[in-house]
């Protein structure tokens, strides 16, 4: 189990990736871990756009301010929402697809892959230009899209910043 936290502590943000593909079945057991994220009621509001060839990834590349490093990934993966199938008055949705955004990118972790997130949820510019790239129907939202590849260092994949802030930790009150 210490092997789990190692991975957690480990989790970066990778942008600089060889270029090689990403395997057919390591993309399956990322889109699994996603599926088996946390969602309000058990809802699963989420659909998942898997981006492999380099054609689309340069059009998303091109789509994001932020996306450069998406020309040398392997894949990518938008996680978009489904409002619909949300039954609540609110919108529990953001948290359930942060959570799979999320479990995408330790699974890539877990494999040896490394990842980004590029937010795109709340800025409307964003949402509605990967939404043009991605053919996606409306009332569908793009919520994130997630660089995937392996690391161009090693070394820069397996160092473990330390973030713990004491001093943002309250017991029992703030």
């Amino acid at each position: 189990m210490e092997l789990c936290l190692e991975l957690l502590y480990t989790r970066r943000s990778i942008r600089s990736f060889t270029g090689e593909k990403i395997p057919d079945e390591e993309i399956n057991k990322i889109l699994k871990a996603a599926f088996q994220a946390p969602s309000a009621g058990n809802e699963q509001p989420w659909h998942f756009i898997v981006v492999k060839s380099k054609e689309k990834l340069e059009e998303l590349s091109n789509a994001h301010p932020y996306g450069k490093m998406l020309l040398n990934a392997g894949a990518a993966i938008a996680v978009c929402c489904d409002p619909k199938l949300s039954k609540y008055p609110y919108p529990m949705w953001i948290q359930d697809c942060s959570a799979a955004t999320q479990n995408i990118l330790l699974a890539a972790r877990v494999l040896g892959i490394g990842s980004c997130w590029l937010g795109v949820f709340p800025i409307e510019s964003r949402m509605k230009s990967l939404a043009k790239v991605l053919g996606v129907p409306e009332g569908i939202i793009v919520f994130s899209l997630v660089a995937l590849g392996y690391p161009q260092s090693q070394d820069e994949f397996f160092e473990a910043p330390e973030r713990f802030k004491e001093d943002r930790i309250h017991y029992e009150k703030w």
